[in-house]
């Protein structure tokens, strides 16, 4: 949502004249967008750097953001260049929305964001304070004084370039820098935001700019699962997981990153740390492929309750036909995912099944309404009561009959699939909702990654 993409430019990444864990060979450089370099002297020991972000919950009142301190605290008390994105306290973001919408009934999105951004200034601000009532050099510093070059997407901006220099500055002479996350400024100069979840899109191109040896993601679970824990009691934590299922897990309904951010780190091969903010352990690390030794077959189950199923029914089969039922849509915004075509019963036509996300489902059927003189359907057939179930590995590129498992397995406790889609590491089928723990759970062990 409004960050990154893979062929953005991030500006102002460390070149790094030996590789990770290595001593410093001569010096550091780092270039902003604006073509200068600092340069800093030779220092004997590995200094390394950490980015760290906090989430909502993290921060959600005073006496969280001092357990965040003591966090950071100890990072610098280990001798590292230390870094924290911060996102608004728990619930903020809402209550700020909240009122710019209560203001009208189309708000100036420019200054909605202007507004939205507030929350996170407020905690990298207080963050700052307290970091400083412990005697530990801090300051904040918000999206334009980085500075986070956006483009002019309000509300849903995406990043550009994260110019490093004057942070960089103050990391090397041992300050720690409290970002605002979720903040750019546009090329017009006023404030955008990152949409929700751009925090984690923050840091990631923060410690890409800055050649960060890591970037820890504190949040309020202690890694990532092989499937939802409170759902799925036999889940296990991974130590480790690899960008490409990190980045389907995110997209097809785990909460835990927001699918950007694991995008960004992926192309710029930043390492993710995956941790609690609330109670000790290594957490998960998201890195390549190659730092696992021990691939699984199927990493992970995912599941999204957010789909809704439009069917088209007696669709004349002739070419073209699929174009002038997405054309709209995609000129609506609305994103489609799941696409089958199949012949109807009298053999004459076909039925086009496709499904959009919940929030777009109304406005989607009214789309298809609006064009059926030119579509030509016999009937619109709707179901948002559906689940979209997702096995993802990275280890199905090399396994045959993983997808006839899943097949197998949901038939045998009579789950019917409406819906099949495929990529190189995953699969995904779309069922009633009412068997999502059912199907969750049969899946989870029939993949053999329930917990001991």
């Amino acid at each position: 949502m409004g960050a990154p993409g893979a062929g953005d430019i991030v500006a102002g990444a460390v070149d790094r004249a030996d590789p990770v864990g290595a001593g410093f060979g001569g010096t550091a450089r780092v270039g902003g967008a604006g073509g200068r370099a600092a340069v800093f002297s030779k220092r004997v020991a590995r200094m390394a750097r950490i980015v760290q972000k906090f989430g909502g919950t993290s921060v959600a009142d005073l006496e969280r953001i001092r357990h965040v301190a003591d966090r950071v605290a100890a990072e610098r008390a280990s001798g590292n260049e230390v870094a924290v994105v911060v996102s608004a306290m728990a619930g903020e973001t809402n209550r700020l929305v909240g009122l710019a919408r209560e203001t009208g009934p189309r708000p100036d999105q420019s200054e909605c964001d202007v507004i939205a951004a507030a929350g996170e200034q407020v905690t990298s601000g207080l963050l700052a304070l307290v970091l400083q009532s412990r005697n530990i050099d801090a300051r904040s510093w918000l999206g334009w004084q980085v500075p986070v070059r956006t483009d002019i997407h309000h509300g849903k901006a995406r990043i550009l370039a994260v110019e490093t220099d004057a942070l960089a500055d103050r990391l090397a002479a041992g300050q720690v820098a409290v970002v605002a996350g979720f903040q750019g400024i546009g090329p017009d100069g006023r404030v955008t935001t990152l949409g929700r979840g751009g925090s984690d899109t923050s840091a990631v191109a923060l410690a890409a700019a800055l050649g960060a040896d890591r970037c820890d993601i504190y949040t309020d679970v202690d890694g990532i699962y092989t499937a939802d824990p409170r759902i799925v009691a036999k889940a296990r934590k991974l130590d480790k997981i690899t960008y490409e299922e990190m980045l389907e897990l995110a997209s097809l309904g785990a909460k835990v990153l927001q699918t950007r951010s694991v995008e960004l780190a992926m192309n710029h091969r930043v390492r993710l740390r995956v941790l609690s903010s609330f109670e000790d352990g290594p957490g998960t690390l998201v890195v390549d492929e190659e730092e696992i030794v021990e691939q699984q077959v199927v990493s992970g189950i995912a599941y999204s309750t957010d789909e809704a199923k439009i069917t088209l029914v007696r669709v004349a089969d002739r070419p073209g036909v699929a174009a002038s039922i997405f054309g709209p849509l995609a000129n609506a915004n609305i994103n489609v995912d799941m696409i089958v075509q199949n012949m109807s019963a009298d053999g004459k036509a076909t039925d086009l099944t496709f499904t959009v996300a919940k929030t777009d489902f109304e406005r989607a059927v009214q789309v298809v309404e609006t064009h059926a003189g030119e579509l030509g359907y016999g009937d619109l057939v709707t179901d948002a009561d559906v689940v979209k179930l997702s096995v993802i590995g990275v280890g199905m590129r090399s396994h045959a009959g993983i997808a006839q498992m899943m097949f197998k397995t949901l038939a045998e406790r009579g789950i019917n699939i409406q819906v099949i889609s495929t990529s190189e590491i995953k699969i995904s089928v779309l069922i009633a909702e009412e068997y999502t723990e059912l199907a969750l759970r049969a899946l989870h062990s029939a993949y053999g990654l329930d917990a001991a």
